[in-house]
C-alpha cells in the first residue's frame, strides 16, 4: 500500500481486533515464515500480470480496491478474494470484511472437500459396477438384486459399498467376514 494513512488505519483496526500484522512489499511473493490467518492485499499495488503466491491459497484474501479498470478487476476476480474493501479506507467495514472473508474461505474449503469426496465416489463406481456384475454372474441375480445384496452386506459389516465392492473384485466373489468396521 502506498498510502501511509491507510496502512496505519488498517494496522490500528487489526490490532484493536487482537490480530498481529506482518507487512510485505507489493509484488513480493515470499510470505512471512510465521502462520497467518488472512491476507489483506492492496490490489492497486500489485502488477496485473503477477500470479498469487502458492501460500495465498491457504488463507482468505481481502482485497483493497481503488482502481476499477476492467483489466484490474479481471485480475482481481481471477485471484478469488474472499472479501474486499473499497479505497479510500474508513475505520468502519474491516470487521465485516474479515467475517465475510473467513466465512467465504471456510465455505470454499468445505466445497472443495465435498467435490473431492464426490470425485472419489465417481472413480469407485467402476469397482462397484464390476462387483455387481460378479454377483449377477456368480449368483444368477438381476442387477437390482445384486446391488441390493452388496448394499445389505456392506451395512451388515459396517463398511462402505465401495470398500465391499473392492473386496469382492479382489477376492473374486463375496468375501467371508465375521465383522468389519469402516
Amino acid at each position: 500500500m502506498k498510502d501511509e494513512r491507510e496502512i496505519a488505519l488498517l494496522r490500528r483496526q487489526l490490532h484493536r481486533l487482537g490480530m498481529s500484522v506482518a507487512e510485505i512489499e507489493p509484488g513480493q511473493t515470499l510470505l512471512p515464515p510465521e502462520p497467518f490467518d488472512v491476507i489483506v492485499l492492496d490490489a492497486d499495488g500489485m502488477p496485473i500480470k503477477s500470479d498469487p503466491a502458492p501460500a495465498w491459497r491457504d488463507a482468505p484474501i481481502i482485497a483493497l480496491v481503488g482502481t476499477e479498470t476492467p483489466s484490474r478487476l479481471k485480475w482481481l476476480l481471477d485471484l478469488r478474494p474472499a472479501s474486499f474493501l473499497v479505497k479510500p479506507l474508513r475505520s468502519a467495514g474491516l470487521y465485516t470484511a474479515l467475517v465475510v472473508a473467513f466465512d467465504a474461505h471456510q465455505r470454499r474449503l468445505e466445497e472443495l472437500s465435498h467435490v473431492e469426496k464426490l470425485e472419489d465416489r465417481i472413480r469407485s463406481r467402476r469397482v462397484v459396477f464390476a462387483a455387481v456384475l460378479r454377483m449377477m454372474r456368480d449368483h444368477a441375480l438381476s442387477e437390482e438384486d445384486a446391488f441390493a445384496l452388496i448394499r445389505q452386506t456392506a451395512m451388515r459389516h459396517r463398511t462402505t459399498i465401495e470398500q465391499l465392492s473392492a473386496d469382492i473384485v479382489a477376492a473374486g466373489g463375496m468375501p467371508n467376514r465375521t465383522s468389519r468396521s469402516a
